[in-house]
């Protein structure tokens, strides 16, 4: 391991005992709040002095991490720094939205901004490092933590990964607004079978290699300072113990230099799995496929010397975990200033963070439906707000930071209120009749439903995805009164919608859109924000459609309605109720007929670097300014390894104005036109033959062109 505080390092293991090397390898919680067990703080002042503590969990506020941090500063052998710890995901005082929403933008400095505010305001209340980003490709909308992902594609949720690494880190670790990333969970955890959150995986070598691994590669080549295990099995190997994932790919292949560190009691977990024999076999086998550092249960630093002594684990990888918990800790500048300047804390959302957190919100919004009811008009005489979640102020949505306590979101009701100012607005909240009736009296009526935010995220996977008891009851009464009308969806995930989507008018997907939610609501309903988000995700028509996903295989038999023989169920009609992509706006758009600058290159020129570049045209055939989201997919129709019939390559959102038209340029490179095989030890292979490359508004766009790769 090399960098610019090697010697430091080097000097500092070699007068370091084996506990005392151990205990950088331990992180402990102050609260115990994310997981099972309780609180570790009598234990972790006792470590912290006796300088056997790395690391703590769930601690903030510069005037309680510096009492702790003088405790291992001051009382202990080596004075080494601890480093506090916080999952923060989508926003420590300031929530923004889920991260799933975030990825409905389709834009990447959004989800950078959220980071940078994050940072600032973590990083002044004693925070170091943030698990996040969670990018764990995922087609499985029943499993809660799709709320905490950035969907279906291995290519957005790079990007969008990449952008958020950049946002906490900046350009300086040791910067006053600046936190470690953590790219989690290593790896393929969005594969949990059912949806069941800690389920099984059993994934191929090139499914692995394929979807599941390039939003990490990714986070890794852009300086992720981190990487989480993940609670799975990986085809039958527990990631928490997989030297395959976690050394030969991760620290061998890819070369990554960082802190690898356990999620929470995930070691101890090995027993559970049936692969660890007892906390000593767990902590050995973690550590030996390349676990560095253990979260809350403590098999490494408890066995580690008794393991030592027997010769089942060696000193080198000790020493090398050891390593790479202090560069951690000097890049972050705790050596040369341990402590947070506590008159500089940050104890609430600023104006300008606010802001940022309304424009994400609406910017994130995707317009599903919408017969003209939409917008608003803010000369309405009266407006109907209803629905279970009309008045709501907890609509921070999951793994909210510390804010969602303190921090109420704006309701839609108030919003409403706020935006139409001349109008009369009612409210009824989850009966039906009164809803009908507040909705017949009204001139137009908004009616919120969707699911509350423990409905989702980690340890809230649904085998029923549908709106929960009486909301759909609630829709049709309101449906049933013939006056306008608009549902608005606050939800962590997608939901079976097709039992009332078709009797609506206008359908907003507004997620959990964080602490300025209702406002960001009110935003697009009445049209101050033209919506432009697309989805991130498939949504099924039922829940007997999942998985459901666009970047599918063919299969041999693929649908076809007047063949019996061909995939497809016999009581539902094919394909999702939206797909992928889809999103609509208050303006109309026309893409182009895709055009290649060149249309052949040989395999050998894409390996040396080459792009083919692709231009497309599109136009605002509207009358107002709004934003496209133009998307570029490729397939190899005849390959190797059957390709996915479409596969994300590329995108880009653009503001136009009424009549303008641009002309966007897209590249592909041999990153994009090929593929990794079932070798274990890695094979990309990029074959000749032809490949389609399809732009358009959604993963169903039809107007395509073809290269030729010779």
């Amino acid at each position: 391991m090399h960098g610019p505080h090697e010697g430091k390092v080097k000097d500092l293991i070699s007068r370091m005992t084996v506990e005392e090397k151990l205990g950088q390898l331990q992180q402990l919680t102050w609260t115990g709040a994310t997981g099972p067990g309780g609180g570790q703080t009598e234990e972790v002042e006792r470590a912290a002095r006796a300088g056997l503590l790395g690391s703590v969990l769930n601690l903030h506020g510069a005037r309680h991490t510096n009492s702790l941090q003088r405790m291992a500063v001051e009382e202990s052998r080596l004075g080494i720094p601890l480093l506090f710890a916080q999952d923060i995901i989508h926003g420590f005082w300031t929530t923004f939205p889920i991260p799933l929403a975030e990825a409905a933008a389709f834009d990447p400095a959004v989800v950078e901004r959220d980071a940078r505010v994050s940072a600032k305001e973590a990083r002044s209340n004693g925070v170091r490092w943030t698990f996040s980003p969670m990018m764990d490709v995922t087609h499985e909308p029943r499993w809660g933590r799709i709320a905490e992902s950035c969907g279906e594609d291995p290519y957005l949720n790079g990007v969008l990964a990449v952008a958020k690494v950049r946002g906490y880190q900046g350009d300086d670790l040791a910067a006053d607004d600046s936190l470690a990333a953590c790219a989690k969970h290593f790896v393929a955890y969005g594969g949990a079978e059912g949806g069941r959150d800690y389920n099984t995986v059993d994934v191929s070598e090139q499914r692995l290699r394929n979807h599941y691994l390039p939003p990490f590669k990714a986070a890794v080549d852009a300086g992720a300072a981190t990487v989480m295990a993940a609670f799975n099995t990986v085809s039958g190997v527990p990631a928490h113990g997989n030297p395959h994932t976690l050394t030969g790919i991760l620290k061998e292949e890819w070369g990554f230099e960082g802190l690898v560190v356990s999620d929470y009691t995930g070691v101890e977990e090995l027993i559970a799995h049936g692969y660890a024999a007892d906390g000593a076999d767990a902590g050995r086998l973690a550590l030996t496929a390349g676990i560095d550092m253990e979260m809350v249960s403590t098999r490494i630093a408890t066995h580690g010397a008794q393991l030592l002594a027997a010769g089942r684990i060696r000193e080198d990888r000790i020493d090398d975990a050891v390593a790479r918990v202090l560069h951690l800790k000097f890049a972050l500048g705790l050596f040369d200033d341990p402590y947070t300047d506590e008159d500089a804390a940050i104890d609430a959302p600023t104006p300008e963070a606010r802001a940022a957190a309304r424009e994400t919100a609406a910017r994130s919004m995707v317009l599903m439906k919408n017969d003209g009811v939409l917008p608003l008009d803010r000369g309405l005489r009266s407006v109907a707000v209803v629905g279970p979640f009309a008045d709501s102020t907890d609509l921070h949505g999951t793994w909210a930071g510390p804010g969602c306590r303190r921090f109420p979101s704006v309701s839609v009701l108030d919003a409403v209120r706020a935006a139409a100012p001349g109008a009369e607005v009612t409210h009824a909240a989850a009966d039906p009749a009164r809803a009908a009736a507040a909705a017949g009296a009204a001139d137009a009526t908004v009616v919120v439903v969707g699911e509350a935010p423990e409905l989702s995220g980690e340890a809230a996977a649904r085998s029923d995805i549908s709106l929960p008891a009486g909301q759909r009851e609630l829709i049709a009464a309101v449906a049933a009164t013939g006056k306008p009308f608009a549902v608005v969806l606050v939800n962590g995930r997608p939901l079976t919608i097709g039992d009332w989507a078709g009797d609506v008018p206008a359908l907003l997907e507004a997620w959990h859109p964080g602490i300025e939610a209702g406002n960001a609501v009110a935003d697009v309903l009445f049209g101050a924000v033209n919506p432009g988000g697309k989805l991130p995700v498939t949504f099924p028509r039922t829940v007997g459609q999942i998985p459901l996903y666009y970047n599918r295989e063919s299969t041999g038999r693929p649908y076809d309605p007047e063949e019996k023989y061909t995939s497809k169920y016999l009581d539902l009609a094919d394909g999702p109720q939206f797909p992928f992509g889809h999103g609509l706006s208050y303006t109309a758009f026309s893409t182009g007929q895709p055009r290649p600058v060149r249309d052949t290159v040989t395999a050998e020129a894409l390996e040396r670097g080459e792009r083919i570049g692709i231009e497309v045209e599109v136009s605002n055939t509207g009358d107002r300014t709004g934003d496209e989201v133009v998307q570029m997919y490729v397939h190899d129709p005849v390959a190797s390894i059957a390709q996915p019939v479409r596969r994300l390559r590329g995108f880009t959102r653009v503001t136009l104005g009424p009549g303008e038209k641009r002309t966007l340029r897209f590249s592909l490179g041999a990153e994009d036109l090929g593929f990794w095989t079932n070798d274990a030890a890695g094979q990309y292979v990029v074959e000749p033959g032809r490949i389609d490359v399809y732009v358009g508004s959604s993963s169903l766009t039809e107007a395509r062109c073809t290269l030729t790769i010779a």
